[in-house]
């Protein structure tokens, strides 16, 4: 099969073509927000083999686009033999982190196959940043970045998660740090999943205007193919994401990934849990008798 080509097609017609394999969901932060990857009550985790079990099938069925997650996936301590073992199988391999284990583990991580990867960055301010992950560790991110550029991993995207009232009013300063470092800025909407639900309309933050600014601000907006996000190259230099899912038919109608979880089931949605349920209806309908006559 020609590399990126993928025969997968769900029924409403939309190609799939990558793979986000959550790894772990030990975390050491403590977002309240974190949305966990949809995973509710893991049985364990999927060993390395397991997972490269999983990325070998995904190939050989035209996936070879693989984002590693968690939890925070440097937490486990075989993360470097994961990436490499499945490595062989991918035209990319990609990873979102928090970034405060990343710069001792991003030079490894780069020759073992790693590509590129997602910094988890809500601040720089040190108050802002201990208010949002419970952890004093922004010194240890901004080292991670810097680790990861400086390893080739690229591009390196910033993720931040915009809440009102604790790191909204900081887009322009995150705008700069972006711009500074070279890293791509991912302003993310505040989902209310997991965690999150319960404080979802105190800091839900609409990025509609922020996406109307950015535009007035760009020399070139580039559509990316996944969910049809917009990506803001702006004058002076800067580029900024903008991943807006809430009430965006647009995003569901271009989504082109399934999921992994870190106990190793397949999730075909982060906003849906009945994949128990659609299991049940899926084996039934596949049942036939072993012997016929």
């Amino acid at each position: 099969m020609a590399a990126g080509e993928s025969p997968l097609r769900d029924p409403y017609g939309r190609p799939i073509n990558s793979l986000r394999i959550s790894l772990t969901q030990r975390c050491n932060f403590n977002c309240f927000f974190c949305h966990r990857e949809g995973e509710s009550n893991p049985h364990g985790e999927a060993t390395a083999e397991e997972i490269e079990a999983v990325a070998a099938a995904a190939s050989d069925l035209g996936i070879r686009r693989f984002k590693l997650t968690g939890g925070e996936p440097l937490l486990r301590r075989d993360v470097v033999e994961v990436v490499r073992r499945i490595a062989s199988y991918a035209d990319e391999v990609s990873m979102t982190t928090n970034g405060s284990l990343l710069a001792e583990k991003a030079a490894d991580l780069r020759e073992a196959g790693l590509r590129r990867v997602n910094v988890s960055l809500h601040s720089t301010r040190p108050d802002a940043f201990r208010r949002i992950t419970g952890i004093d560790a922004l010194s240890d991110v901004e080292r991670g970045v810097s680790a990861a550029l400086e390893s080739g991993l690229r591009p390196v995207k910033l993720n931040v998660v915009v809440l009102k009232g604790l790191n909204a009013d900081d887009i322009p300063e995150m705008i700069e740090f972006s711009k500074g470092t070279g890293a791509v800025l991912q302003l993310i909407e505040f989902q209310p999943l997991q965690r999150g639900a319960a404080d979802w309309e105190r800091f839900y933050y609409d990025l509609r205007p922020v996406e109307e600014m950015l535009e007035a601000r760009s020399e070139v907006v580039r559509e990316r193919a996944l969910h049809r996000r917009r990506q803001y190259h702006l004058r002076g230099g800067g580029v900024v994401e903008v991943v807006r899912p809430m009430h965006n038919s647009r995003f569901c109608r271009f989504c082109t990934r399934l999921r992994v979880t870190s106990d190793g089931r397949l999730k075909p949605c982060l906003m849906r849990d009945d994949n128990l349920v659609e299991a049940f209806r899926a084996a039934v309908a596949r049942r036939e008798p072993y012997w016929r006559d």
